[in-house]
């Protein structure tokens, strides 16, 4: 089982599964106060509202950040609008609720943004692992 660590400013709580990251930097790109990886805790949930932090949290490409509302009853349902980005030497980021079809038949859907593999490499296929990084994937 992979171990999650959570960040709570009281409002809201960032789930964090360390195992399932690809190492993007989109988190620290986009909120460097907050996201600081050579720090302990790597999370300064406290350097932003709220509202800064579950956008930024959406973005994140790989589902190793995650969020809740902690006020009891809310069912925060995020929708987004259907987009598709390409990184430059990296994976493809699809943004928007996906039906995926796995080639074993097996589904599941994701309701962020989601990052396939574009170099190949992945040992997590469909989805991109980071593996470009460390293969120096161009394209």
């Amino acid at each position: 089982m992979s171990k999650t660590k959570e960040y709570s400013n009281g409002e809201v709580t960032i789930v964090w599964k360390p195992d399932a990251c690809i190492h993007s930097g989109i988190c620290v790109k986009g909120l460097g106060d907050v996201f600081k990886p050579k720090e302990k805790p790597w999370i300064k949930i406290d350097a932003a509202s709220t509202e800064d932090l579950v956008d930024q949290v959406k973005a994140c490409p790989s589902g190793a950040l995650s969020y809740f509302m902690n006020a009891e009853g809310d069912k925060t349902i995020e929708t987004l609008e259907t987009k598709v980005e390409v990184l430059e030497n990296g994976p493809l980021l699809i943004y928007g609720t996906l039906n995926v079809t796995h080639k074993n038949g097996n589904q599941e859907v994701k309701n962020k943004t989601t990052a396939f593999c574009r170099c190949g490499l992945s040992n997590n296929k469909p989805f991109c692992d980071g593996t470009h990084v460390k293969e120096n994937f161009a394209g």
